[in-house]
């Protein structure tokens, strides 16, 4: 699956958790607590395939499910730019993190940044649209 292809999914899913707890007039502080992780993996199994495993996707105390994803990273199936001969498929806008190299490309490894994940940050950040708030990910 693709960068593209999981975005929309993603995206898909996102929005009808947000819907469900508008619905039931949620404010937007108990919006962004339903998303804490240890909420998610017992109230929404299918929202991602770690909780199934009781893993988080990052190593930190109390993390925030609602932006799963980051807006500070940059995609493109297609490929970004080229290093050496290799598609870089992905990168981060802030330069956090490292590259990863694999046989399909060039990609971003976000697994020791955790910026994303903050409540403060999503805070920041928040819109009850997942795409508005994610809109300079696809390049």
């Amino acid at each position: 699956m693709g960068y593209a292809t999981w975005f929309e999914n993603h995206a898909k899913k996102h929005q009808a958790i947000v819907q469900k707890l508008q619905a039931k007039n949620f404010t937007q502080e108990e919006i962004i607590a339903y998303f804490d992780f240890e909420n998610m993996k017992q109230n929404e199994k299918d929202f991602c395939p770690l909780y199934a495993k009781n893993q988080k996707c990052h190593d930190i105390k109390e993390l925030n499910c609602y932006l799963c994803g980051c807006p500070n990273f940059r995609f493109s199936d297609e490929g970004l730019a080229e290093y050496n001969g290799n598609k870089i498929l992905s990168k981060c806008s802030i330069a956090n993190g490292e590259s990863l190299a694999t046989k399909s490309g060039i990609h971003q490894n976000c697994t020791k940044c955790s910026v994303p994940h903050h409540k403060s940050f999503v805070q920041k950040h928040f819109s009850t649209n997942w795409l508005e708030i994610m809109k300079e990910c696809q390049e």
